[in-house]
Order: C-alpha cells, then sequence, then structure tokens
C-alpha cells in the first residue's frame, strides 16, 4: 500500500479522500491556489503546496505543476478526485512517465470513454444501446445543422469531452442551433479545453440512470448496483438515490449487465459509472450516455447502501491488490438520498452566490452523513463551482431516507451567503418525489411548489427589529458619552424607534417599543410581543446591509436599512432615461456582441458573464441603443459593475 499520495483537487473531494487515507495510515499532501490558501483541505492533509494563481488553468488544470508537487513532496501516487485532470489521459499518462501512480484506469480507458462521440461508437460495437444522434468528426456548423434535421427537434447539443452539464443546450428549432452551438462551444472550451460537441435526441420524459462499476488489474469486474440521478437543473444533478426507486428486479440486471459489457469493452480498471437515460414510463428503453472514468460527485448514496468505502477501494485497486469482494458478496442494505448544497439562489434562476461564510452547522446522527468543505469563515470565490457540499440520509427504506434528509435540510444552518437549503427541502419533501414520480423535468414541472414567493411573517420582522436594536445597544456598551444612551429616554415616556428593512417584496418597517423587561414590536397593524432573551433556535448574522435570520426550521435574508427609510427604488428607467445594465455576480466577460452604437431589441444579448464555471447570458432590458459599455471581453467584473446604458 502507498505511504503518501497527493490529491490534485480541492473542496470536498479532496477532504473526502484525506479521510480514508487518514483511516488506512497514508499520509496526504495537499495542493492549492492562491484563493484556497486558508481552505479546509489545505489544513486536514499532513502537507501542501502552493501551484499558483486563482485561475483553474494556472493551477489545479496544470498538470506540470501537480506532477511537480507530487515527486517534491515524495507522493507515490495521485489521486485525481472528479472534475479538473481526473478525466485526462494525457495527465494519467504524465502521471506514469513520472514514475507515480495515477488513482484511476488507464490513458486508454480514458480516451475511449473520454470522448463521448468516441465512446458512443464503442459501445454500439459492444451491443450497449446508445442514444440515437450524430457523433461524427466533421465539426462545421453546416453538418451539425443537417444532423439535427435528420434527428429531428428537439435536440440535444453536448460537449464531447465534457460533464457537470457544462457545454449542453436542448434546442428545439433551427433558427435556435447555432447560437446553441458557439454557446455550448465557447463554455467547453473554457472547461475542458476541446470545443468538440455531438447532437442527441431529445427525449421527451427521461430519467437518468447510471451503474457503479469496479474493477482491478486482475481481471475482476463488478457493480455496486445503480443510482437515480433525474432531480436536475441546468443538466447538473442536484438530488440523487441509490436505489433507483421503482426499478424492477429484472430492468435492474438488465441495465446493470450493460454497464458490465460498456466496462468490458474498455478492459476498466478502478471505480467508473456508466451512465443511461430512459423514458420515465418506459426505464426498458434504456440508452448508454457516457461513462465518467472516475469517483462521482454522488458515490456517498452507494457507499450507505452497499457499506463499501469506494475511495479504499481505489487505493488499493491502484495499488495492485484484487477487489475486496466478489458480486456475489455486494448486496443492497436500504436506501440513501443525496441532496448537493450549493451557493446560489433557485429565486434568481440559481444564480451563483459568492461571499464569506458567516455562520455553518449541519446536523448530526443516525443515518446522516455530511461531506463539505465549507467551514464558518469560508470564503466562497468566483473562480470554481458553486458546490459547497452534500447531505446524505440514509434509512430501511426510502420513505425513512426521505424523512431524515428532508429534516436535516431544514435544521442545517448556513449564512452569509445564499444557498439552496430550503429548495432542496421542498424537493424530497415534495409528493411527487415521494411517489418517485421523478424525471429530468421534476424542478420545471413543479417549479410553482418548489419555488415560491418568500412570506416572512410578523415574527420574523420582529425578531430582526429586536436584533437590530440589541446590536446597537452592544455597539456603544462602552461608549460613555450621553449621546450614546440608548434606553430612548425622553420626557412623557421612552420613544420607540423604527427600523427599516428591504425584504424580497419590497420595503418593511418595524416599530419597536420597550415594554417592561421585554418588547413589543409593530409590523402591518400587527402587534407582538417579545421577551429579551432570544430563543434557542433564532440565529442572526450581519454582514454590510445584509442580514440573515434562522428562526426555527425557517430562513431570511433582508437588507438592513437601518432607522430611516431610503427614497423608494426604481424599478425601471423613466421615459427618455438610459437604463442601466450592472452585474449580477462577480465573473467573467467571455462573449460581448454589441458595440456602442448598436440598436439592441428588449431581451436581446447583450453581454455572456462566466461564473463559477457557468455561463449566464445578460439581456436588453429595453430597446434603444448601445449608449455605454463598461466591460470588455475577458474583463473579470465585480457585483454591481456598470457594464452597460441603453438609451432610448
Amino acid at each position: 500500500m502507498f505511504r503518501r499520495i497527493l490529491i490534485a483537487n480541492r473542496g470536498e473531494i479532496a477532504c473526502r479522500v484525506i479521510a480514508t487515507a487518514r483511516r488506512m495510515g497514508i499520509g496526504t499532501v495537499a495542493v492549492y491556489s492562491d484563493a484556497d490558501a486558508a481552505a479546509r483541505h489545505v489544513a486536514l492533509a499532513d502537507q501542501a503546496v502552493a501551484i499558483g494563481p486563482a485561475l483553474a488553468r494556472a493551477s489545479y488544470l496544470d498538470g506540470a505543476k501537480i506532477i511537480a508537487a507530487a515527486v517534491a513532496s515524495g507522493a507515490e501516487a495521485i489521486h485525481p478526485g472528479y472534475g479538473f485532470l481526473s478525466e485526462n489521459a494525457d495527465f494519467a499518462a504524465a502521471v506514469a512517465a513520472a514514475g507515480l501512480v495515477f488513482i484511476g484506469p488507464s490513458p486508454a480507458a480514458i480516451r475511449a470513454m473520454g470522448a463521448k462521440h468516441a465512446a458512443k461508437r464503442l459501445m454500439r460495437a459492444a451491443q450497449v444501446p446508445v442514444v440515437p444522434g450524430y457523433d461524427g468528426d466533421a465539426q462545421d456548423e453546416a453538418t451539425l445543422l443537417r444532423a439535427a434535421a435528420a434527428i429531428g427537434y428537439p435536440v440535444l447539443v453536448k460537449a464531447a469531452l465534457g460533464g457537470g452539464g457544462r457545454g449542453m443546450r436542448r434546442v428545439d428549432a433551427a433558427a435556435d442551433l447555432p447560437q446553441a452551438l458557439a454557446s455550448a462551444r465557447r463554455e467547453a472550451l473554457a472547461a475542458f479545453g476541446d470545443g468538440t460537441l455531438l447532437i442527441e435526441k431529445y427525449l421527451a420524459r427521461p430519467r437518468h440512470i447510471e451503474v457503479q462499476v469496479f474493477g482491478d488489474s486482475h481481471g475482476n469486474l463488478v457493480h455496486l448496483f445503480e443510482r437515480d440521478c433525474s432531480l436536475q437543473r441546468r443538466h447538473q444533478k442536484v438530488i440523487e438515490e441509490a436505489p433507483a426507486p421503482g426499478l424492477a428486479p429484472e430492468i435492474r440486471d438488465k441495465i446493470t449487465d450493460a454497464a458490465l459489457r460498456a466496462a468490458r469493452a474498455v478492459d476498466y480498471v478502478g471505480a467508473g459509472t456508466v451512465e443511461f437515460i430512459a423514458e420515465a414510463d418506459d426505464p426498458q428503453q434504456f440508452y448508454f450516455m457516457e461513462m465518467n472514468t472516475r469517483l462521482q460527485v454522488e458515490h456517498p448514496v452507494t457507499e450507505m447502501v452497499t457499506g463499501i468505502d469506494l475511495v479504499e477501494w481505489q487505493l488499493r485497486v491502484a495499488a495492485g491488490e484484487k477487489l475486496p469482494r466478489r458480486q456475489a458478496e455486494i448486496a443492497l442494505c436500504g436506501h440513501a438520498i443525496e441532496a448537493r448544497l450549493c451557493a446560489e439562489d433557485p429565486a434568481q434562476d440559481f444564480r451563483p452566490e459568492s461571499g464569506r461564510i458567516l455562520d455553518w452547522q449541519a446536523p448530526v446522527g443516525p443515518g446522516l452523513r455530511c461531506d463539505s468543505w465549507i467551514e464558518t469563515g469560508s470564503e466562497i470565490g468566483i473562480h470554481y463551482d458553486s458546490l459547497l457540499g452534500k447531505l446524505i440520509a440514509s434509512g430501511a427504506d426510502r420513505a425513512e431516507a426521505i424523512a431524515r434528509l428532508g429534516d436535516a435540510l431544514r435544521h442545517t444552518r448556513l449564512a452569509g451567503i445564499t444557498g439552496n437549503l430550503a429548495f432542496l427541502a421542498r424537493a424530497v419533501s415534495h409528493p411527487a418525489f415521494a411517489g418517485g414520480r421523478i424525471d429530468t423535468h421534476f424542478i420545471a414541472d413543479h417549479a410553482a411548489d418548489l419555488l415560491p414567493p418568500v412570506a416572512i411573517p410578523a415574527i420574523a420582522w420582529a425578531y430582526l427589529a429586536l436584533l437590530e436594536e440589541k446590536a446597537l445597544i452592544a455597539s456603544r456598551a462602552d461608549d460613555p458619552s450621553p449621546f450614546a444612551a440608548t434606553d430612548r429616554w425622553r420626557v412623557g415616556g421612552a420613544a420607540p424607534i423604527v427600523w427599516h428593512f428591504a425584504g424580497p417584496d419590497g420595503d418593511h418597517a418595524v416599530t419597536l417599543h420597550r415594554e417592561g423587561s421585554g418588547w413589543r414590536a409593530a409590523w402591518q397593524g400587527a402587534e407582538i410581543h417579545l421577551a429579551d432573551d432570544l430563543p434557542a433556535d433564532c440565529h442572526y448574522h450581519a454582514a454590510g446591509a445584509a442580514r440573515w435570520l434562522h428562526l426555527g426550521e425557517n430562513r431570511y435574508r433582508v437588507q438592513a436599512l437601518g432607522a430611516f427609510p431610503r427614497p423608494p427604488a426604481r424599478t425601471g428607467p423613466a421615459a427618455g432615461q438610459a437604463s442601466r445594465v450592472l452585474a449580477p455576480m462577480p465573473g467573467r466577460i467571455v462573449a460581448l456582441p454589441v458595440a456602442p452604437g448598436d440598436a439592441v431589441a428588449e431581451g436581446q444579448v447583450l453581454l455572456r458573464l462566466e461564473a463559477m464555471k457557468m455561463e449566464h447570458a445578460l439581456l436588453a432590458p429595453m430597446a434603444g441603443r448601445i449608449a455605454h459599455l463598461g466591460c470588455k471581453a475577458g474583463d473579470l467584473v465585480l457585483e454591481g459593475t456598470l457594464l452597460a446604458e441603453i438609451a432610448p
């Protein structure tokens, strides 16, 4: 067994690999960019090596730097995690050439399965069913337009060397295909360094079912059953579970057999996942999509239903050992569900968030697991993806796993950024999810239930006002000046104070009175009486004007405006005035198809902003002409930066 390994990754997967290595007595070496110098995986590892600036291309995607760090630190092997270089065949070959062990499959297997178009051809030869589509070498626009027409719309454009939903676009009409091809190619080049695309038939109501496979260098190959990853947004998985709900035993046998045929076709060694797509109403009609030649983000659900540590198996197989179990010795036990916690705002089309974590606490208990890289004080930047961690729950059956996960999500504390905790809790508690009625359109179909308007109740406004008052009192506690007094004394009785806030539905005013040993708050005609002591389930955090309040299972985010109201915000430009387009988040300008003086229509794409590995289109809020551009392609911009002005 190895004495020391280097983890060529960051975030929760780096922390996850370190945990197993430590249990096995293996030393660990972390690598980190300038942005991650204070990250948790750096502190957890036995050694840590700096590998460059925050930009991934100059750090985590620089294979030469990572190999040099492994050699210098005395590591014998490199674990790539997932993402970055994990499915880069040239990197795997370079690791071996340097006399190190790549903890993963052979470069040949990665190459065979890493390019989706080539993998589909290989699967046809192995008699594995594939999605109808185009996977040819010709990549010119005319060829792709003809291919899409032959397939029939709607179609799915996919990055041939991609994953995680990046470089993927649904296209419903031929007129939309050129723009989708350009956008998908640009995103694929930025994320994977290759802009090759393929086109597939878009299934109407698809389920995403994948099979975990494992092989060793002695010719042994097993599957560890299947997972269902159908609940997605932007083609990225949100909630995954094992086993797949409602899958008949005979269909399970067929799909796991197909996965084993796929793995045998490339003499697979290590952990891999064969991904299939199936019609939700008829899962026996399934098709190969791709094979991920690495560990998956959702691997914990397989671990919880099989009792197998997949990272330990990776290490043992890479060290030349045989698989610890035969197929007959691997059994399903219970059910497990994982929810991906991300720094994003579901109410704003899952817009990525950045900032500093002011409070983080996940519940612990039987059947619960949390794999994360954050802690209170962690900085969430713009350079990497938005994944903060995963909450996983298991139970004797699916109903018990759902109940545990829903409760855990409702009682997890996160402040400092907007996260998707409440959205996840609503998703796993939805009757359609409980009934196993899931396909990749689940979020769109149930958007009204999953993304309801935020309504902040009177009790929350009362506590927000009281907490503002207490913060003011605390800030002046050491000031002896009479002008710093906070008792509101005046002739005839203590003066009330009105605290002003901006909520998701507009501005709110809360009048707060001192009342004996407690307080009385008035908001929109409601009166709430509060004790001076806060309840144990009330947690409050502030950063600038932003306020986060956790009250029991509920979470609220507002802006504090102080004791004086602000002028009402303008909802749009007045007649004859220019409209300003501001950056909704920090990011990099990757496309700027307009120039000063250009005429634009309302809703036209003005520019494309890349943040946390995803591309976001910013649209013209009104028709007019470009009066000013405050950026150029390639610029890094901060949230709130003036990007463009449109004059009538």
